[in-house]
This record gives structure tokens, C-alpha cells and sequence, in this order.
């Protein structure tokens, strides 16, 4: 069974968020796919299997199953264009998160994914001795999504991860205005193995969702600010739905040996 490695958002070896892709031709157990990607102990290992005319595709951290995640159907989607189906331009999935497809655009991959209802909350000093500095907003969707005054607070935050744990929401995002960028953000993740997420498409439901609201903009160039960096291309297409857009590169191929698929 045969296993890919790719940098998402990226277009360069060890930047971007790394992902495992295994493409199965038959599912198996989800005890095995745990371990898999516990093995792995990258952010995400996507598993896709054909059914039909779309893909059936999970994710896994080292320690749970995603419900949704943006890198990794990026890098799945990578795989399956250029090396399952290369004469292809678009993969459609089904998934937990609903349906789901991707694009090939010259040397983008598009992400067509949804967005979620974004209420803006008080901001509360639990907040600000989480992250380590006071967000200016606070706007909770599937994540909590705390806007800071500018980009520098952003790149110096150092969060208390087990105050964040304690605060609402799925990932804990922190974001500003950028300079270079439309925006700038961080995503920190705590309950997996990996606390912070190089870069989180779909945290960038959420807060390209939000700047292009605010800056009155329908496509925001943004920027993960992590150690790794990556780039994103987000657009508001209508209806509850979102392009998220960026580059990926293979880093390696390897293989899983049947005496492992039989533990």
C-alpha cells in the first residue's frame, strides 16, 4: 500500500503543512487507519477510496479523526491528479464535512469547501492570558477566530496551550491584518499531537470569511504565519461556499509492508 508525502500550500520542500495520502483500493478498518497515521505523526494522514465516480475521503491526526481538513485533501488531491488520474482537472469527494471537490488551475489546486456562521463573541481576559496578548475581536464559527491589532502581535504570540483548551471552539485562531498579505493568522491545536498547525485551510473557511467581509474584498491573499509558512488564495463564491487555493510539492513515496497492515 503505497503512501505519499506532500507540503501543502507551498511550493517549496519543508514549508507548507506536510500530509500523508494513502489511496486505497478497498477501504479498511479504522482501527488501522488510526495507527497509520499515529505512525506517521504528521498533522493529518488522508485516506481516499474510490467509489463510484468521487472519492471517499477521511482524515486522521496521530490521535483522532478530523471532520474536516483543508491541507490534506489539498495534498490528497495532488496525489490523485498527478498520479492516479493525470489526465484529470477536478476530483470530487464525499467526506464527513459533506461533498467536497478540487480543482487543478494551472499550478493552483482549488478547494471548493464550505463556510460556517461566524458570531462575534466579547472578548474576555481568559482570551488574552490564553493567547498571550488581547485580541481587539473575538468572532467564534467552527473555531474561535481572535483578531488581533496588528501582524507583529500575531507572529509573537506564545499561548498557553491549556488555557486555549479552555476556551470555545474546535482550533484557536489568531489573526490581523497583514502588510504583505490581505491577512496574517496562526492556528493553534492543542488536542492533537501537532499544538500548532503550520498552515489550516479550514481555518480559512472562517478568517478569509471574515476579512473579505471586512476589507470588503471577495478574494484575500493570506498568509499562515507559522515557523513553516504557506500561502493561501481564498475566494467567496456564494451559498455558504468557498474557494481555498495553493500550490503543493512531493517530498516522498514510500510503502506500508503487509505485516504491518496486518497488526
Amino acid at each position: 500500500m503505497k503512501q505519499y508525502i506532500v507540503d501543502a500550500f507551498t511550493d517549496k520542500p519543508f514549508s507548507g503543512n506536510p500530509a500523508a495520502v494513502v489511496i486505497l483500493d478497498r477501504p479498511i478498518p479504522d482501527r488501522l487507519m488510526q495507527r497509520i497515521a499515529a505512525e506517521n505523526n504528521l498533522a493529518e494522514t488522508a485516506f481516499a477510496v474510490k467509489e463510484g465516480d468521487v472519492y471517499n475521503l477521511r482524515w486522521f491526526t496521530p490521535s483522532m479523526e478530523e471532520e474536516l481538513c483543508g491541507h490534506a485533501t489539498l495534498a490528497a488531491s495532488f496525489v490523485i491528479l498527478n498520479f492516479v488520474e493525470p489526465d484529470a482537472d477536478e476530483v470530487r469527494y464525499t467526506s464527513i464535512g459533506g461533498p467536497l471537490s478540487v480543482r487543478r488551475t494551472g499550478e493552483l489546486y482549488e478547494l471548493n469547501f464550505p463556510t460556517f456562521a461566524l458570531t462575534e463573541i466579547p472578548v474576555t481576559d481568559a482570551m488574552e492570558r490564553a493567547f498571550g496578548a488581547r485580541p481587539v475581536h473575538a468572532i467564534l464559527g467552527l473555531d474561535l477566530n481572535c483578531v488581533f491589532a496588528d501582524e507583529e502581535t500575531v507572529r509573537a504570540l506564545e499561548p498557553d496551550y491549556a488555557l486555549l483548551k479552555t476556551l470555545p471552539g474546535r482550533i484557536w485562531n489568531a489573526t490581523a491584518r497583514g502588510s504583505a498579505y490581505d491577512c496574517v493568522s496562526r492556528s493553534f491545536t492543542p488536542e492533537t499531537a501537532v499544538p500548532e498547525d503550520p498552515v489550516c485551510g479550514s481555518a480559512h473557511c472562517q478568517i478569509a470569511d471574515y476579512w473579505a467581509k471586512t476589507l470588503g474584498k471577495t478574494v484575500i491573499r493570506a498568509f499562515q504565519a507559522s515557523p513553516r509558512g504557506g500561502e493561501l488564495r481564498c475566494e467567496l463564491l456564494g451559498n455558504g461556499r468557498i474557494a481555498l487555493a495553493g500550490k503543493a510539492v512531493l517530498v516522498a513515496v514510500g510503502e506500508w509492508t503487509p505485516a504491518a497492515l496486518q497488526n
